[in-house]
């Protein structure tokens, strides 16, 4: 991605890549290449010293070709437009991937979540969703929890929705507590399916997960579940980053307890290991000697600058976009087996339809159950994309496979409605 390249200019890039090889035509192309709709909202809201603050809301509903679209909210600083657009873009062929009937979309407040109190959050998502209740529902457009929205918030946000229309309706809104509603699994879902994923990749190269090390970029709620659930597969996991910087342990680490670590002070700074050497740079844990590199942070980490340096055999992209275009031709052509970010970390969404399922019919089910339709919808999932990688003889990336698979199912269905 070039300076001057938006993140929503990259994921279109892509698009543009996967619709030609395609072949499709060029008002297909031209639909998908932009979102269906989108809102934006000013949100004025009274902080707990009595001011009022205002703050800037979005929310892009991109393709609803194959259901209801889809997506998380995120609340971040550096939260812009074409970044909800670019996601929104990347849950469209998330949602056709991963083959369940729903659409993509994706949501933001500029804001920074840890600058505002309880109570401060409270009305700032109770606002958000009295701006866009209109615009949203189980069968409309359904959010979910993101960068710095927890299940907490999304609790708030349910009830308001709740409120306003009147009556009980739970599956405007997943990511819930399971006391409200909530899958059971879903914590861990993107990571586990990033797990199922990951071993099925490795198992396409004839070998077996077990054995392998690994280094993750990001140790939140994606990473440190990739960690412990890696390391419970029978991996090792040698290094790990996070905002306080980057650590590796030759033996492996104890992902159980350095998760509960951050779960208590928030991040690794002052987590301590026999054994373990610290970085300064962050960025350290991409270039580090692993079988399997777990990008889980931001976007556009793996860029032209550093993809040479990236000696990991398997990349599975559990972050949204952290690679870039130009990344990607390096790692292709230094046959790198790159595993894109809406198919490794399709698990999250897959496991909020699961939510809705449940929510609609009011009968829930147990996490094993969770776990193995989790399990046969990534499975399948990475098939698809695997056979046609294979149908191009491997002269295409995972990619633009995963691309093909999703941009097809997304393009037949708007075109048996009609609309193109």
């Amino acid at each position: 991605m070039s300076k001057s390249q938006n993140i929503f200019e990259m994921a279109q890039q892509q698009l543009d890549e996967a619709c030609e090889l395609l072949g499709l035509d060029k008002s297909t192309r031209e639909f998908l290449r932009w979102p269906q709709k989108e809102i934006v909202v000013t949100l004025p809201v009274r902080m707990d010293d009595g001011s009022i603050k205002v703050f800037k809301g979005y929310r892009v509903q991109y393709n609803r070709a194959l259901g209801p679209t889809k997506g998380g909210l995120r609340w971040h600083p550096d939260e812009t437009i074409d970044t909800v657009r670019a996601l929104a873009a990347w849950m469209t062929w998330k949602t056709a991937v991963v083959d369940i009937p729903l659409g993509g979309g994706k949501g933001g407040v500029t804001c920074n979540p840890q600058e505002l109190s309880d109570t401060e959050k409270e009305r700032l998502a109770r606002a958000f969703i009295g701006a866009i209740a209109k615009d949203i529902g189980p069968t409309v457009d359904v959010p979910a929890p993101d960068v710095y929205t927890t299940p907490q918030i999304m609790s708030w946000m349910m009830d308001e929705y709740e409120k306003i229309k009147g009556e009980s309706m739970p599956g405007v809104i997943t990511g819930k507590p399971i006391d409200i509603g909530g899958s059971k699994g879903r914590a861990a879902a993107t990571a586990r399916g990033g797990l199922f994923i990951a071993r099925e990749a490795i198992k396409a190269r004839g070998e077996a997960l077990a054995g392998k090390t690994v280094a993750i970029q990001g140790f939140g709620n994606v990473g440190g579940w990739a960690g412990v659930l890696f390391k419970e597969a029978g991996c090792k996991i040698v290094g790990i980053s996070d905002i306080s910087g980057a650590y590796y342990k030759m033996k492996g680490f104890d992902t159980d307890a350095m998760f509960e670590y951050v779960g208590k002070h928030g991040s690794l700074e002052g987590y301590t290991e026999e054994g373990m050497k610290a970085f300064d740079n962050p960025m350290d844990v991409l270039e580090m000697s692993v079988d399997i590199l777990i990008p889980a942070a931001l976007e556009s980490q793996i860029t032209a600058e550093n993809a040479d340096r990236i000696k990991a055999d398997v990349i599975v992209e559990l972050a949204n976009g952290p690679t870039t275009p130009e990344a990607d031709v390096i790692l292709f052509k230094n046959k790198k087996f790159v595993v894109p970010d809406f198919l490794a970390n399709s698990g999250g969404v897959t496991v909020s339809y699961f939510e809705q399922v449940q929510n609609a019919y009011n009968f829930y089910w147990e996490e094993a159950e969770v776990n193995e339709r989790l399990d046969q919808k990534m499975t399948a999932a990475f098939k698809a994309v695997y056979d046609m990688y294979c149908k191009y003889d491997k002269k295409v990336d995972m990619r633009k496979a995963a691309y093909m698979v999703s941009i097809a199912r997304v393009a037949r269905a708007a075109k048996l409605r009609g609309w193109i």
